[in-house]
């Protein structure tokens, strides 16, 4: 049993929850709690960490069955979580690598494009809501916030094992390679003359979505192939970042399974 916050493992599972750097030179990221641990690829599982706890709650043996793992004190735990009130279990995740290709998938394709989005709990609802969508992929430039960041990982719910994601160095020359691939790409943007439910998205589409406070940059926005916006009752301008996501893949969303029942008949 580990019984010490000094303890090497320790101190490494604080500076993965602390520092994206860290994060990125050792290719892990943290993740907390059961749904967490029990949804991970087994093949991506690198250290399972419980608490002395944990390990005498009913669930714990089915839980960890055919996992190896280390037990922690209550206490080293607790020193270690991010989480005010921990579950008992904590791993170290393999991050998964994809190149862009991996999110393309034709006329299918369904993307989502965040530039520079700071809020872990916007780009985890996000990427949680995109697969609820059925979206293939998600695009976040150099200044988004971290997706492996521990409060970004919690948001997805798991989704962050399953959504396919590409960080670009050049959301530019991305955009525009999208663009030669055939796929639309839509801005949300305050200058729409278009309502986000007015253009046809069965076919491959896009949307880029901005920071939060700022939106879209003017470069990043004039790269769009058409502005859409979405309608504002009383005196609200703007959405939260993270909710106009979920309006405009849950459209595209409906639109291709209309379309695909229609194609039935």
């Amino acid at each position: 049993m580990i019984t010490s916050s000094s303890n090497q493992q320790m101190k490494n599972i604080t500076a993965l929850s602390k520092k994206s750097k860290e994060r990125r030179t050792q290719g892990l990221f943290v993740v907390e709690g059961r749904k967490m641990f029990a949804e991970a690829p087994r093949e991506w599982l690198r250290g399972v960490y419980v608490s002395e706890s944990f390990l005498k709650e009913p669930e714990a043996e089915k839980l960890l069955a055919g996992s190896a793992y280390e037990v922690v004190s209550d206490a080293v735990f607790r020193s270690v979580s991010d989480t005010q009130t921990p579950q008992g279990i904590l791993s170290l995740v393999q991050m998964p690598q994809y190149g862009l290709s991996s999110l393309l998938q034709g006329e299918r394709t369904h993307l989502l494009i965040v530039e520079s989005v700071q809020d872990p709990g916007n780009l985890g609802t996000m990427l949680r809501t995109g697969e609820g969508a059925g979206i293939t992929g998600i695009i976040m430039n150099k200044t988004t916030v971290d997706l492996f960041n521990p409060k970004t990982i919690r948001s997805t719910m798991g989704s962050i094992y399953r959504v396919p994601y590409y960080v670009t160095d050049d959301l530019t020359g991305t955009i525009q390679e999208l663009k030669r691939r055939r796929i639309c790409v839509y801005a949300a943007h305050l200058r729409g003359t278009m309502e986000y439910d007015e253009p046809s998205y069965t076919g491959g589409c896009a949307f880029l979505i901005g920071n939060e406070g700022n939106g879209l940059t003017d470069e990043t926005a004039e790269l769009a192939d058409e502005y859409i916006r979405i309608p504002m009752e009383g005196e609200v301008e703007s959405l939260n970042a993270a909710v106009s996501a979920a309006l405009l893949m849950y459209e595209a969303n409906r639109q291709r399974r209309r379309s695909g029942h229609e194609n039935l008949v």
